[in-house]
């Protein structure tokens, strides 16, 4: 009776170390950091992404590609979605490269300040048409100082201090 027992006991343990990950991860997110030189204003604009998140979403951003990030069309499609949709008012940003790390996303833009602005407004929201519950973190650093704003997938451009000034 006791094998039988243990036979139970190994498979719930299987079962609910395979269903864990799953609902471990509940909501769609990610980051963008925004490093703003100085000295001479140049900005570069960093998104952190998950492949799990950006793989299904890729159906609505590319719907003639492969759903993949292994597919480079899908690829192109998913930097110039993220380059139309997180905005920074008055800055022209440009992709600046990509890359793959397992899970991991990384999109890089760069631009530049106009003048000496007090206020940068930003438009982070991000794949609204695949998820009603992503959340952007956008981080805005300067001098050494960090401001944070947070974006749901359908929230207006806001305003923040340019931090450090």
């Amino acid at each position: 009776m006791r094998p039988r027992r243990l036979t139970w006991g190994l498979a719930a343990l299987l079962l609910a170390t395979a269903v864990t990950p799953a609902l471990a991860h509940r909501g769609h997110s990610s980051l963008a950091v925004v490093e703003i030189d100085a000295k001479s204003g140049a900005l570069s604009v960093t998104h952190i992404l998950q492949a799990h998140d950006v793989e299904p979403a890729l159906v609505d951003i590319a719907p003639d590609a492969q759903p993949s990030l292994d597919d480079p069309d899908a690829m192109a499609a998913l930097v110039a979605y993220v380059g139309r949709q997180f905005r920074i008012a008055g800055v022209t940003l440009s992709p600046a490269g990509q890359r793959l790390t397992g899970d991991r996303v990384e999109l890089r833009y760069i631009g530049r300040l106009k003048g000496k602005p007090g206020q940068l407004l930003i438009n982070g929201s991000l794949f609204g048409d695949s998820y009603d519950d992503h959340q952007t973190q956008v981080n805005v650093r300067r001098a050494g100082i960090t401001r944070t704003l947070l974006f749901g997938p359908a929230d207006p451009a806001r305003s923040l201090a340019i931090p450090g000034r």
